[in-house]
């Protein structure tokens, strides 16, 4: 007698009707069990920690989902998941994306549940499913590397990141500790290696490609090139964020990152909007949050990251660290608060081989 292996499944979809449609259209399959159904995003990333299926059917379209930020997160904190996207999108160039970011299958909303229960079945099986409609279009699509980005320097990166916050010339120029006239020429240098004529069109281009302000953890650790380095670095590849209004402090954490995890893509933010913005885009791994920022308030910024990032660990910072700062941390959300003064590259190793490795 064979046994049939059973899978568990996990709906998301914002229509109850719809969750409710295909929860029983999937009760004809005796080998496949419904085992939770979400309507958002935040929902799905604690239902996948809690259920741990199988196979995950997901609508493209429900709140708090930007798709293929979501996708990526999950493939990689979910690497033998089978993800199935449903949608009523039929654009070849949006289903390459996804498809690109890792999911296994793309079905139609309007095909049949018949073709439905087989996508499923194919999508287990560890077969790719696109619905026969989108068949034609795809044909000649390869999943090629993305082309590669600029490469931009630290001061190029830093320089990008005032503009997105709105900052002028003037402004940049103080904050940077540089003439005005040196921010136009390193401006003018930007413009051309992005191929762009003017700011926004540079915030617009950084918005589509987040990636572009992540300074990879080796060229962090470069910067010190006569700092002793750990015998055996960490090599995971992992998104980090370090959120603090003082330059010259980011820019020390940074290289502490790159010395411990050269695989890194380490992030930064100043503020609280950027931060959320940055989190949104990268949903990064670990967040290093200080408790003072400017006139802002790092428990109130870990309470907004976790509500974008649920699964990313906060870790606050802070100078004159207290009982106080620790408890208000802890129910914002963050994991830890953390001395500045102890702070140096062998924490930082510590810190991050307890959390990720």
């Amino acid at each position: 007698m064979v046994v049939m292996k059973q899978f568990t499944i996990l709906l998301a979809d914002d229509h109850e009707l719809v969750r409710a449609g295909i929860s029983n259209a999937l009760r004809d399959l005796e080998n496949l069990t419904v085992v939770g159904e979400v309507g958002d995003g935040l929902s799905l990333f604690t239902a996948l920690e809690r259920l741990k299926p199988d196979c995950l059917m997901v609508d493209v379209s429900m709140p708090d989902f930007e798709p293929l930020t979501a996708i990526r997160h999950i493939r990689s904190n979910y690497p033998n998941l089978k993800i199935l996207m449903i949608s009523a999108h039929d654009d070849d160039v949006y289903v390459q994306g996804l498809l690109s970011a890792g999911v296994h299958g793309y079905h139609l909303k309007d095909q049949s549940l018949s073709d439905l229960k087989l996508a499923i079945q194919r999508v287990l099986a560890g077969e790719k499913w696109i619905s026969s409609r989108l068949l034609s279009k795809l044909v000649n699509y390869q999943q090629a590397p993305a082309a590669s980005l600029p490469a931009l320097t630290s001061r190029q990166r830093d320089i990008l990141s005032l503009l997105q916050e709105g900052c002028d010339n003037q402004t940049i120029a103080r904050r940077m500790s540089l003439s005005v006239k040196t921010i136009e020429n390193h401006l003018t240098r930007l413009y051309r290696q992005l191929s762009v004529s003017n700011r926004l069109a540079a915030v617009t281009y950084a918005r589509e490609h987040p990636e572009l302000l992540a300074t990879p953890g080796r060229v962090a650790a470069h910067k010190q090139p006569t700092a002793p380095r750990p015998s055996s670095p960490i090599q995971k590849t992992i998104a980090i964020l370090l959120v603090d209004d003082n330059m010259r402090y980011r820019r020390q954490l940074r290289r502490m990152v790159g010395k411990v995890c050269p695989q890194a893509m380490i992030y930064e933010a100043e503020n609280i909007n950027t931060a959320v913005n940055a989190a949104k885009n990268t949903t990064p791994k670990l967040i290093f949050v200080d408790v003072v920022l400017g006139e802002e308030n790092g428990i109130h910024c870990t309470r907004r990251l976790k509500s974008v990032c649920p699964s990313s660990r906060v870790l606050l910072m802070s100078a004159y660290p207290d009982r106080e700062f620790h408890r208000m941390g802890l129910e914002a959300g963050a994991i830890a608060l953390l001395d500045k003064k102890d702070l140096d590259t062998a924490a930082m190793r510590q810190v991050i081989e307890d959390l990720v490795a």
